[in-house]
């Protein structure tokens, strides 16, 4: 049994129209979800699949984190998959500051985002004070490692620079394990 802490706001995204979303997550896992709306708290009870529990509620984090759940049930058809939430308020002082770095990862129009979802392959959110990623253990590395430049003050063509060549190692390395 897990208990997750989820922003009041995110509660209706895991419950979802009609429940479909909790169903769903309830119907992949095995697990069963108790959803707390007046806490913000969800009780994630394992179900026959031990592990479908631990998927379970890593889409709730991530549905937590701001994702869309429909980008979230990749958990369930791969094992691979992970979650990593990078907490900007570590780094910004000031409310100011966590903008500017916000902005900074998102880019004008979300186009700094986009070039690191589709280079890399992961999928992010932006929510709060946090940066999430949806990837393999090798893209969240690289991930985190363009976000750590991007918040450090590296200009935005460094880091679209060193995500190339990322790719580019990516690419290569999954030509090699076949």
């Amino acid at each position: 049994m897990t208990h997750i802490k989820v922003p009041q706001d995110r509660i209706g995204a895991i419950i979802g129209p009609q429940g479909s979303v909790k169903k769903m997550i309830e119907e992949r896992s095995t697990a069963t979800l108790n959803i707390d709306s007046e806490n913000g708290t969800v009780e994630v009870i394992a179900g026959d699949d031990p592990v479908g529990g631990m998927r379970a509620t890593d889409v709730i984090q991530a549905i937590g984190r701001g994702f869309n759940p429909d980008k979230t049930y990749i958990f369930f058809d791969d094992d691979l998959m992970m979650l990593e939430v990078i907490d900007l308020s570590q780094t910004a002082s000031t409310s100011k500051e966590l903008l500017r770095l916000k902005g900074r990862i998102i880019g004008k129009g979300g186009k700094t985002r986009e070039i690191i979802e589709s280079l890399i392959g992961i999928k992010m959110s932006v929510y709060g004070k946090t940066v999430s990623a949806i990837g393999h253990p090798d893209q969240i590395l690289i991930v985190r490692t363009a976000m750590d430049m991007l918040i450090g003050g590296a200009t935005h063509g460094a880091v679209y620079s060193f995500l190339e060549k990322k790719k580019q190692d990516l690419m290569r390395s999954q030509l090699d394990s076949y």
